[in-house]
């Protein structure tokens, strides 16, 4: 029990280190920032991992602001080929969408990353307004106040 007790206790302390250091560390994205938006299919990898878990931690690695992943249930693309998740039409390459929002500058920095990791799919880009990202809200950024 005291060993359980002493992992939980270093775990915690842990825990609590790694807290600060992302607080210290807080990314932060101008109100006008951009979104990239990149498709492929569930079953695209890079090197050894999924192309997914790769960009993340590829625009993780360069700081960007953050990254989220996107499971389709259905979609298309350039060969038109279906993929869905129907129990009826069997697919295991289901489509997959990272978006990643910062400012201009950070995303034409990881453009070029992103270029040696993809082998196909779709890649866009747009203008965004930010209007909360982490505590700051609604009423500062989008003058809502």
């Amino acid at each position: 029990m005291k060993c359980r007790a002493q992992f939980l206790l270093s775990q915690n302390t842990q825990h609590a280190a790694l807290s600060e250091i992302s607080r210290e560390e807080a990314m932060h994205i101008p109100k006008d920032a951009m979104l990239l938006r990149i498709f492929f299919g569930e079953n695209d990898r890079f090197e050894q991992q999924s192309l997914s878990e790769a960009i993340v931690l590829k625009a993780r690695e360069m700081h960007l602001a953050g990254a989220t992943v996107l499971r389709g249930p259905m979609g298309y693309g350039h060969s038109s080929r279906l993929h869905t998740a129907k129990i009826m039409r069997l697919s295991f390459d289901l489509p997959m969408v990272v978006e990643i929002v910062d400012t201009e500058a950070k995303i034409n920095e990881f453009l070029p990353v992103l270029d040696q990791m993809m082998t196909s799919g779709l890649v866009t880009l747009e203008k965004v307004q930010v209007l909360q990202y982490g505590p700051e809200g609604l009423k500062e950024r989008g003058g809502f106040a």
